[in-house]
């Protein structure tokens, strides 16, 4: 594939990462709801965020992810305010799995199936941390600083939960799928050392 045709092919595929994590992340959620208006949810749109990033890289799969879960938020009146913080916390997740399975680990350079699952976890676990520590602590400010909310910390210990818990779920789930989708699409042609 020409460096042009893969660029056409990477942001087609970002496209669809972003319908994905959008749908995702709308329909398939658990909200949870907090005093003062609020609320957090269980959801599966940052597996697929990881999912992206080891597929197209960090840059791609981070933005697939950023911008479905952000369009999430413009369209949902309970998180509209806080799609500026969705975009730049999801699309860190995507850069910093990618650098660590792809930059680090080179992953689209191996064919050692234990060498790829262990930077596969590797990059998945350092994203969804990233997540884990800072779309809490981000929050917190965010409400407190910018949206001038009161009942920021009582939504802390919520987001810190539900964060944690949508971490352990996506990484399971972004592991397990990542092998048998990089083994398909490397069979239909459809993956490269070069992404």
């Amino acid at each position: 594939m020409n460096h042009s045709n893969q660029k056409v092919y990477k942001l087609a595929l970002t496209g669809l990462f972003a319908a994905m994590s959008y749908v995702v992340f709308t329909f398939l959620q658990f909200k949870i709801y907090l005093p003062g208006g609020d609320a957090t949810s269980i959801h599966l749109g940052n597996a697929v965020c990881v999912l992206g990033a080891l597929m197209l890289g960090g840059l791609y799969g981070g933005l697939g992810g950023a911008i479905g879960m952000t369009i999430g938020d413009l369209l949902d009146p309970k998180y509209v305010l806080y799609a500026p913080k969705t975009f730049i916390l999801k699309l860190c997740i995507g850069l910093i799995t990618g650098f660590l399975a792809h930059k680090l680990g080179r992953i689209n350079q191996s064919h050692d199936r234990k060498h790829i699952m262990t930077w596969t976890i590797i990059g998945t676990v350092g994203g969804l941390l990233f997540n884990v520590i800072f779309d809490p602590l981000v929050g917190y400010y965010y409400k407190l600083l910018i949206l001038g909310k009161p009942a920021a910390e009582l939504a802390l210990a919520w987001n810190v939960a539900s964060t944690s818990i949508n971490a352990v779920t996506s990484t399971i789930v972004s592991v397990v799928l990542y092998m048998p989708l990089r083994r398909a699409m490397t069979r239909a042609g459809l993956f490269s050392a070069g992404l």
